[in-house]
């Protein structure tokens, strides 16, 4: 299982989660969405993260339709993908291609519907994020509606999951799981939570490799 810890707005913040011991796979930053209080604008964006990190640490630029003015910005930014909410495969497919960029397809759910609209990006997207409705709003949706989803596709879950929840019942359903709201105390990250989280994705990863490899002496 790997981690993607969204929302990030302060340098405080940002050098813990990469100095962690067990820092997540992927660091999220809104970019053009005002409404989210997580939002950051061009200038803060560009202090906070064109700065040195670890390789295996991937930074993602949260976006919503973004228009042609936007991705040119953001282009000149230290990202590794873009996560690409409310955005055609047509469209999907023209900017992966222009900004050779890699792309996480975020799709909002209510039901089986709205999951099944991954079909439609699988040869464009690396990573398919399946959220909930709320946007900022840190809403939930049922989460076993994943099974319906191939294994083939790298997926990845968010929709109000808890930093302290336990994480098993989510390893069958999703390779990556996403969280932002759950880590924050009045509104602001809490090193605490995102410790014990992160905490909780190594646990759950030490317990497969337990059990990969007694499987394979059995």
């Amino acid at each position: 299982m790997q981690a993607k810890i969204c929302g990030v707005k302060n340098p405080e913040t940002l050098n813990f989660i990469i100095k962690h011991k067990y820092p997540p796979k992927f660091i999220g930053f809104i970019c053009n969405y005002p409404k989210s209080k997580r939002y950051l604008d061009f200038e803060s964006l560009k202090k906070l993260i064109n700065k040195r990190r670890r390789k295996k640490i991937k930074f993602v630029s949260v976006l919503v339709n973004p228009t042609e003015i936007t991705l040119k910005k953001i282009k000149k930014l230290n990202f590794d993908y873009l996560q690409l909410y409310d955005v055609s495969p047509e469209k999907t497919k023209f900017i992966k291609k222009k900004y050779k960029t890699k792309i996480i397809t975020a799709l909002t759910i209510k039901n089986l519907k709205d999951v099944l609209k991954y079909k439609n990006f699988v040869n464009i997207s690396e990573i398919i994020l399946f959220d909930s409705k709320g946007y900022e709003k840190s809403l939930g949706f049922n989460h076993q509606l994943l099974k319906n989803v191939t294994c083939s596709i790298n997926k990845m879950l968010a929709g109000n999951i808890k930093y302290n929840d336990k994480l098993d019942k989510y390893d069958k359903i999703t390779d990556i799981i996403d969280i932002s709201g759950s880590l924050e105390t009045q509104g602001e990250k809490d090193n605490l939570k995102i410790d014990k989280f992160l905490k909780n994705i190594k646990i759950l990863n030490d317990k497969a490799k337990k059990k990969s490899s007694i499987n394979r002496s059995a």
